[in-house]
């Protein structure tokens, strides 16, 4: 079964092209952006998360992540 996001692909996709922006302005090479893109990942997690939460967040994210380049 897909899993239903709160925000629309127009959303998620406007934001992901910003932030692609930045990365090639930047011209940040791969490890850069993703050195920066986890470090924002961070400052997000430890900002806006509790901190009794985080870890669950932070293993869904990467279960997440792992996933997608499969």
């Amino acid at each position: 079964m897909p899993i239903q996001s709160k925000y629309s692909n127009e959303q998620v996709e406007q934001i992901v092209d910003q932030l692609i922006d930045v990365l090639t302005q930047a011209q940040a090479p791969v490890d850069l952006s993703l050195m920066c893109l986890g470090n924002s990942i961070t400052h997000i997690l430890k900002e806006h998360v509790p901190e009794a939460k985080r870890q669950t967040v932070a293993d869904n994210f990467s279960k997440a992540l792992v996933q997608s380049v499969k």
